[in-house]
């Protein structure tokens, strides 16, 4: 049996790939126990890793790095890659407002480090170490020591204590953001259900009667030119009131008529002046999910189109010319499972589902144009994988240099694939770069990447974890990273719902990205039903890990 142990104990990469995928194992088989209805999910793999390093177990500390590293910026940069579509539309939705309450966040937790050091026996590093495990940040971990050698060369024992520190932090600050947020949940628990029914980004669909005189007798394109209203006219039925009635797919040029009923699809939120611009509402509720759309008249269908050819990637929909060529309508585009309201200007990407309406001849016409292959869908766009990781790395290891500073700031291995993932998923497909992948292959990617840095961290951190912890003055470190995660989330987060007006899903996915969480995001998710956490998430990440890295070197530099 002296193989079998060997397996265990002797270093090679053999034994680095059991190690960690035994920490993995057990910590996702821990990840299913649930306490009153709450599972800390994959942090329990971090728990692992610290276990079995406190147990002795060890692999080569290059591979350990290698496993680290990579975990997270596969993590951050896939992440990336899902939210970049919605990226920058979020900024004009309130993006500049998360990023500001995000900023809130790291003063108020900067302040604090600051301010411990002149009331205990705090020293600046100790204080700095416990701050990037509360906020989870390791690339803020890295960049206060390497500015701390940088100015004290010597320094070696002290760079190893902040991360010792650090490691104590971590997993309370884990702990500390989800408690966080299931006080926040409590706190805003009355106004959940309308804000997480409340989808904005979705397309809603409003039958009208065109009875406002102002648009009798005028062409689609006449009374829609120079509105900012964003909507599109699905179906009109001509000669409502008479047995030979109809229904038609409009163009720009089809002339509405007092008493004719039309379809439309625009957002909810933009249904009053929907109603003001045509006429009167039908109450016809044709937005349950049981609607049959091909039965709304004997010769119209409605069918759902993927894009799959390579040359559609990037292309605006109004230089297809696809309505007028083929008579067809294209009510909707479905995105990462979001409805987007069709426009000219809209870049197609490949993996988008259109709904079109038309004849069942010309819609099959249009579908070769697009592609709608499935099948196509199912293989990797790995290169657009690793071309982002790549330039992810490239970017993070640039060093950026700050007038008054002798030390350059770089965004790190977490800062610079991020930016890369969301700048390729934004706007990849206009240089016709596939970066469609499927959710389920998505997070796929997600769980891997987070579960083997979590992983390697908590392994490298288990040796003198316990033996710093229980100690008088592990455990005030212990009370003070929990303070750190807490106060800072519950007080801005408090501020963004009650007087920033913030949805619940949008605050804690910008909580969980100011305190750089992924874990906490992880577990974020499951509280809401749609992906706008991790819109938040991202919107504020880039940002946020920029100025964490910059503030954790100036004040390392200005009063360490």
């Amino acid at each position: 049996m002296d193989w079998f142990s060997a397996l265990f104990t002797e270093q090679s990469f053999l034994q680095a790939i059991l190690i960690l995928s035994l920490i993995c194992a057990l910590g996702l088989v821990l990840s299913k126990v649930k306490i009153k209805g709450v599972s800390l999910g994959v942090t329990f793999v971090f728990f692992a890793g610290i276990l079995a390093g406190h147990l002795g177990l060890q692999i080569d500390e290059r591979m350990l790095a290698l496993a680290q590293n990579f975990g997270l910026i596969l993590f951050v940069y896939v992440l990336g890659l899902q939210v970049g579509p919605s990226f920058f539309p979020s900024l004009k939705k309130g993006g500049i407002k998360l990023n500001l309450l995000a900023f809130g966040v790291l003063i108020l937790g900067t302040a604090m480090s600051i301010v411990i050091c002149y009331v205990s026996k705090f020293t600046i590093p100790v204080s700095i170490g416990l701050l990037s495990g509360a906020v989870t940040n390791t690339p803020m971990l890295g960049a206060a020591q390497m500015a701390l050698l940088e100015v004290h060369p010597d320094a070696v024992q002290t760079s190893s204590q902040m991360a010792m520190a650090c490691a104590v932090g971590y997993p309370f600050g884990v702990i500390g953001v989800i408690l966080s947020i299931l006080i926040l949940r409590r706190i805003f628990r009355k106004e959940l259900p309308a804000q997480q029914n409340s989808h904005e980004n979705q397309t809603f669909v409003t039958e009208i009667e065109v009875s406002n005189p102002d648009v009798f007798g005028l062409t689609i394109k006449e009374i829609m030119k120079n509105r900012p209203l964003r909507l599109v006219v699905s179906r009109v039925w001509k000669n409502i009131g008479s047995e030979g009635g109809m229904v038609i797919i409009p163009n720009g040029d089809t002339v509405l008529e007092k008493g004719e009923h039309i379809l439309v699809m625009s957002k909810e939120s933009e249904v009053p002046k929907v109603e003001k611009l045509f006429g009167n509402i039908v109450k016809t509720d044709w937005n349950k999910k049981d609607i049959d759309w091909n039965h709304i008249d004997g010769t119209l269908v409605s069918r759902h189109v993927l894009v799959t050819k390579s040359n559609i990637n990037g292309a605006k929909l109004g230089d297809l010319h696809l309505r007028n060529a083929y008579s067809i309508n294209i009510t909707r585009v479905n995105r990462a499972g979001i409805d987007i309201l069709p426009s000219s200007s809209l870049r197609l990407q490949i993996g988008d589902k259109l709904t079109i309406v038309g004849k069942e001849a010309a819609i099959e016409r249009v579908a070769a144009v697009l592609g709608n292959q499935e099948k196509e869908l199912r293989n990797p766009n790995l290169l657009t994988i690793f071309i982002g990781i790549i330039l992810g790395i490239i970017l993070g290891s640039l060093p950026i240099s700050i007038p008054g500073m002798s030390v350059p700031i770089k965004l790190g291995i977490a800062g610079g694939p991020i930016v890369i993932g969301i700048l390729l998923g934004a706007f990849g497909p206009r240089i016709h770069m596939a970066t469609y992948t499927t959710i389920s292959a998505n997070m796929m990617l997600r769980q891997l990447g987070l579960t083997v840095y979590l992983a390697a961290l908590g392994l490298s951190a288990g040796p003198a974890f316990f033996e710093t912890v229980f100690r008088p003055e592990g455990l005030l470190w212990v009370a003070v990273s929990i303070v750190f995660a807490m106060l800072p989330v519950l007080l801005i987060g408090y501020v963004a719902g009650k007087f920033s007006k913030v949805s619940y899903a949008s605050n804690i996915g910008m909580l969980c990205g100011s305190m750089a969480n992924p874990i906490a995001l992880n577990y974020a998710l499951s509280t809401v039903e749609d992906d706008e956490p991790s819109v938040s998430y991202a919107t504020v990440y880039p940002a946020g890990i920029f100025l964490r890295v910059i503030s954790a070197q100036l004040i390392i530099l200005l009063l360490a």
